[in-house]
């Protein structure tokens, strides 16, 4: 095409592209239309937002937070209990001489744990962080649970 026409041409485009009108789109029934599990599994499923009212998910993750921060609770006092009594009695073991305890080897073991720990830790980073914002992300999809669990939890661990 010569360079003149095209340059009509162009003008052409510009003004029938003014003249268009445009249709709104909700985005939010257009996204409920076009999702893909709806493809596979149908209307039923979908984010939990959409599914139950807000009294609905508090309650859900009220009750289902006050579970797990009462059996966190509970778990967390006997693993406190059974560390700290191991240790008690390996003091008064040590203390009575029923067990000598080589603590310049106790200090290299722990020194050669760490060093190891940091390496895994470098290289567990990335996978870390993915799983962090995985985790961000279903908070905020579902911002109504996750407050609701969060005070359940909070009242598990209270009582």
């Amino acid at each position: 095409m010569e360079p003149h026409k095209m340059a009509d041409r162009s003008e052409d485009v510009d003004a029938e592209s003014e003249d268009e009108l445009y249709e709104v789109v909700n985005i939010t029934d257009y996204a409920r239309r076009h999702q893909w599990w709806s493809l596979v599994f149908g209307n039923s499923t979908g984010p939990i937002a959409e599914k139950y009212s807000v009294a609905s998910q508090i309650m859900m993750g009220g009750v289902t937070g006050w579970c797990t921060g009462y059996l966190f609770q509970r778990v967390g006092k006997i693993v406190a209990t059974a560390v700290g009594g191991g240790f008690l009695l390996l003091q008064i073991a040590n203390h009575s001489g029923y067990v000598q305890v080589d603590w310049k080897k106790v200090e290299k073991d722990v020194n050669k744990a760490k060093k190891h720990l940091k390496k895994k830790a470098n290289k567990a980073a990335p996978e870390l962080n993915s799983f962090i914002e995985e985790s961000t992300e279903f908070v905020k999809r579902n911002i109504v649970i996750s407050g609701g669990f969060v005070g359940g939890f909070l009242l598990g661990l209270a009582s």
